[in-house]
């Protein structure tokens, strides 16, 4: 859990910087940092999901916190609406972006909507960082 925590929060960095390509033209770079955003939300996924599952059970780590189980449960809640979002929403923009846009990616008559949805995609990506973050210091530091 600890790794997946250190891995989406290391994922901001390289979002702002995909952004960043994109607004300065750099469409090939932008597309290939998306492609590895995308490649390692999915692993952290696989990773967070086999360890949960198969590996260590988190719930007896998380009892003796101040926060169990209302705000511990609260939390987790919270923050698997927007992973769960989140997940949706980027393969949605990742999947109309490889499907809509030339290769090499240069502008078109998709890029508006693209960018909205990709905002979106960023913000739902950040919440998710976020109630992530909130849901590890309740359960396993407060």
């Amino acid at each position: 859990m600890d790794v997946v925590l250190v891995g989406l929060l290391t994922l901001l960095p390289v979002l702002a910087w995909s952004v960043q390509a994109a607004r300065g033209g750099r469409f090939v770079l932008h597309k290939r940092l998306q492609l590895f955003i995308v490649a390692a939300l999915a692993v952290a996924i696989l990773v967070f999901e086999v360890d949960v599952r198969l590996i260590s059970d988190w719930k007896p780590r998380a009892r003796p916190s101040p926060f169990w189980p209302g705000g511990v449960l609260w939390a987790l809640g919270i923050h698997l609406i927007f992973a769960v979002s989140t997940f949706v929403l980027w393969t949605w923009v990742v999947w109309e972006a490889l499907a809509r846009f030339p290769n090499p990616p240069r502008p078109g008559t998709h890029g508006p909507r693209h960018r909205r949805m990709a905002r979106l995609a960023a913000l739902d990506l950040l919440m998710t960082a976020v109630t992530g973050f909130v849901f590890y210091w309740l359960a396993f530091v407060a």
